[in-house]
């Protein structure tokens, strides 16, 4: 089992692993049902400040970093998410669905790679990455 990333816009490429929303915003035009989320973990999602000041600039994307993983070590709602993710991937993957055009710079990749670090202790390696 894995902890995958899928932009919400492209066709699914993965309907059988744990599907959740890691945005703070739905996602414009994606209606709730087409979706096929397992969940939404909107506090899992930048803050809104945060997130107009990034405005998917990748030149920004090193200091958005840092402050965005700021706000999840601060969020106490991750200990939480960490619980929901290790648990799903003992029978499945977890794909973390996003929205940004950018598939490289966005807040998705800094979330899965803090929570792959996490969760090393606690999910045997193999399942964490794709």
């Amino acid at each position: 089992m894995a902890i995958k990333l899928e932009r919400i816009y492209t066709k699914p490429a993965d309907l059988s692993g744990y599907r959740v929303l890691v945005d703070r915003l739905w996602p414009r035009g994606i209606s709730k049902v087409n979706a096929q989320l397992a969940s939404w973990e909107k506090d899992m999602g930048p803050s809104t400040e945060l997130r107009k000041w990034f405005n998917h600039e990748p030149e920004k994307f090193p200091a958005f970093k840092e402050k965005y993983l700021a706000e999840l070590t601060a969020n106490a709602a991750f200990p939480a998410f960490l619980d929901l993710v290790a648990t799903q991937l003992a029978d499945q993957d977890v794909i973390f669905l996003y929205g940004a055009k950018d598939e490289t710079h966005n807040q998705a990749v800094v979330l899965k790679e803090l929570v792959v670090k996490r969760l090393a202790d606690r999910v045997p390696a193999a399942r964490l990455t794709d």
